[in-house]
């Protein structure tokens, strides 16, 4: 069969009837015109035709951090590790990426807020991350800043009502930072800002030492303590200073001119009529530091203000050292450093996620120097 419809094929007639039907097919279906393809638009005539809605815009997701915050106040134990947004600097403002932070004893009273009002203050700002000291490295810049750039290392006193130092990256106000000295380790620096600052402000803006005067420095062995030392005798003051048996050698390696062991001696024996007295420890010590300022000199406190009849009798001056971020006192911090007239003193590192340990440290009131939270690994 197949040999048979083969040969038909073949025959003339049978090709003149296919090249027929070829040509009746050509002339009814011209070819189409190939153009170029077009966006369908919707039909203007048609009212029933509905817009075509654009796609939702997602928003970019946040880069996240790993911080220390507080849901709530109390002890150690409200102190948690939690992955939250990454802030972003506004007009004046830094973010710093944080190598270090200090731990202060400030840290513990803001968690704890044991005093109503403050605990007031703290509870509207839950949740809150801590830490008011950091040293490490600028990432972004926010509009008008003209001190600092990018990649800047940098240290800085966070204000209190802000904090954010416990964690990897922190917003720094331009006024509140300074670079950082360059012969000190992140770690180091960090130990400076808040206790260095304080020490400052205590003796030489509330307390007005000059040189030639003499001042006793009670708790010399501390995180203030270790910086007041120092930068009295740099002023060119005659230095006394209180610290526990152990720490006696310290405070003459800091420049102390008498090392008073209060274990064994009790400071109003051997100290009288000194122009200023800078008050790191409090209570009873704060009490009889009265009697040893000489009439007209000044008692300076840290932690609570000093009783204003004592004062009176006494026929002295008192206050309470407010202490406050000062970009301008801190650059001048880093001279001194740079001049090797002061130097931090860090007695424990300890990784982030072992603030709880500490803060049970500063805990004891036994600390030497200072305790600093490392955050990331020195660049």
């Amino acid at each position: 069969m197949m040999d048979d419809l083969a040969g038909a094929l073949r025959a003339p007639w049978m090709a003149a009837v296919c090249s027929c039907l070829v040509g009746i097919l050509s002339c009814a279906a011209p070819a189409a015109e190939t153009r170029p393809s077009e966006p369908v638009q919707p039909s203007e005539a048609s009212p029933s035709a509905a817009p075509v809605a654009p796609a939702p815009q997602l928003e970019p997701k946040r880069a996240m951090m790993k911080a220390i915050r507080i849901h709530a106040v109390g002890d150690a134990d409200v102190m948690q590790q939690e992955e939250i947004p990454r802030p972003e600097p506004k007009a004046g403002e830094l973010l710093v990426r944080v190598i270090a932070a200090g731990v202060n004893p400030v840290d513990a009273k803001m968690r704890q807020a044991t005093r109503k009002d403050l605990r007031a203050l703290m509870e509207s700002r839950l949740p809150f991350v801590l830490g008011l000291d950091v040293a490490g490295v600028v990432t972004q810049v926010g509009e008008g800043v003209s001190r600092f750039k990018q990649g800047d290392a940098v240290y800085a006193f966070l204000d209190q009502a802000r904090g954010g130092g416990y964690a990897e990256y922190a917003i720094v106000k331009e006024g509140e930072a300074a670079l950082k000295p360059a012969s000190l380790s992140f770690k180091e620096a960090a130990a400076v800002p808040l206790a260095g600052l304080t020490a400052w402000q205590g003796l030489f803006e509330t307390a007005s030492l000059e040189k030639g005067q003499t001042v006793l420095i009670q708790g010399a062995s501390g995180g203030v303590g270790v910086f007041a030392v120092q930068l009295a005798k740099a002023r060119g003051a005659r230095v006394l200073a209180t610290a526990s048996t152990r720490n006696q050698e310290l405070l003459r390696e800091l420049g102390a001119d008498l090392a008073i062991d209060y274990t064994r001696t009790s400071f109003d024996r051997v100290v009288r009529n000194v122009d200023v007295v800078l008050d790191n420890v409090g209570g009873d010590t704060t009490k009889r530091s009265i009697d040893v300022v000489r009439r007209g000199g000044f008692l300076a406190t840290l932690l609570e203000a000093p009783d204003a009849e004592a004062l009176k009798k006494r026929g002295i001056q008192g206050a309470r050292v407010q202490a406050h971020p000062d970009a301008a006192t801190l650059e001048k911090m880093t001279a001194l450093i740079e001049e090797k007239k002061v130097r931090p003193l860090v007695s424990e590192t300890l990784p982030l996620s072992e603030v709880r340990t500490a803060h049970e440290m500063i805990a004891t009131r036994h600390t030497r120097g200072k305790i600093v939270l490392v955050v990331a690994e020195e660049p």
